[in-house]
């Protein structure tokens, strides 16, 4: 999964089903309070990662409530909790920001 994040644009999901990838792109040089407003309800800057909501992930799939695609990110979910990947209390996702 990729969160491109655009400036004028805000954060889109793209590659909704490829559940081995997991990272944030951010276009335009987007920084510090304008890309934490860009995120909207995405995510959350925290320095050099975004901690992804899991509800907007969902919502923006368009693939949840489908069988494989829950099943898919379940697996995710699990593999980034044993890494700790997960945002205690919240369940956000953390997200390596790569420069687009």
């Amino acid at each position: 999964m990729i969160i491109r994040v655009v400036p004028g644009q805000g954060a889109r999901l793209e590659a909704p089903e490829d559940f081995k990838g997991f990272k944030v792109v951010v276009e335009g040089g987007l920084a510090g309070a304008a890309l934490a407003a860009a995120l909207g309800p995405a995510g959350r800057l925290d320095g050099a990662h975004i901690w992804v909501a899991q509800d907007w992930l969902r919502g923006a799939s368009g693939l949840a409530g489908t069988a494989t695609w829950d099943a898919g990110l379940a697996g995710m979910l699990g593999y980034a909790e044993t890494k700790g990947w997960l945002e205690p209390g919240t369940g956000a996702i953390r997200g390596h920001i790569e420069r687009g």
